[in-house]
């Protein structure tokens, strides 16, 4: 119903339905085409994210596939506005649904591991992959990147200082520099994984978080025992 009372004709409810259907449409495409495009990401770098080879591979038109994002620097940015959906999806948002403490932090940690040795992304971390891309240069793509890691390292930190105000970490903990140690030790373990193939590196990691986190709590049994 219009307002007023009046009807819509039959021609305008086709018309509708037709461009809701080629919305429909253009929105599968879309997410089609980001996943494709963080995987390649995730292992060449945004670099070599191209309409074209996105065309050829998933067998779409290149106008159409051009007509969704505009420019290879677009295509960039919604690259990496998907990869971090995907990232908060398994790793940020299960750890904020959890209260506040040293267990809290334990499970980031262990769900980042988690999310780099599985594969998640075929590269490892998606981000590791491409700060190291554009960590020298400039632009919107590089302030996207920037504003990702920030988040993450914010986060982090924002864990951690819960942990603390909850009496779980002692009340001297330098919440930076443990939220810098954590982050160092599971971007290790991600890179030396993909690197060499193997997965040792992820226990490692895990060794080496216990020990940290059983140094600043209050009561270290609570940190759990890595094997």
């Amino acid at each position: 119903m219009r307002a007023g009372g009046a009807t819509r004709t039959p021609d305008e409810g086709a018309g509708t339905t037709r461009l809701d259907g080629r919305v429909e449409r253009g929105n599968r495409t879309r997410r089609l085409v980001l996943r494709r495009t963080v995987d390649i990401a995730s292992v060449e770098g945004l670099e070599a994210l191209s309409v074209g080879r996105l065309a050829t591979e998933l067998r779409l038109s290149k106008s159409g596939v051009f007509a969704l994002f505009g420019s290879k620097e677009e295509l960039q940015l919604a690259t990496v506005r998907e990869a971090a959906r995907i990232y908060t999806e398994k790793v940020i948002g299960p750890t904020a649904e959890l209260p506040a403490g040293v267990g809290q932090v334990w499970r980031l940690c262990d769900l980042w591991l988690e999310y780099s040795r599985g594969r998640v992304f075929p590269g490892g971390c998606f981000f590791y992959e491409v700060v190291a891309e554009f960590d020298a240069r400039s632009g919107a793509v590089h302030d996207a990147v920037v504003g990702a890691q920030r988040d993450w390292t914010a986060f982090v930190e924002g864990t951690i200082a819960g942990a603390r105000d909850a009496g779980e970490l002692r009340a001297d903990t330098d919440i930076p520099q443990l939220a810098f140690e954590l982050v160092a030790l599971m971007e290790t373990a991600n890179v030396v994984s993909v690197l060499h193939d193997e997965e040792t590196a992820y226990l490692r990691a895990r060794v080496g978080i216990a020990a940290r986190l059983r140094g600043a709590a209050t009561d270290p049994s609570r940190v759990p025992q890595v094997p």
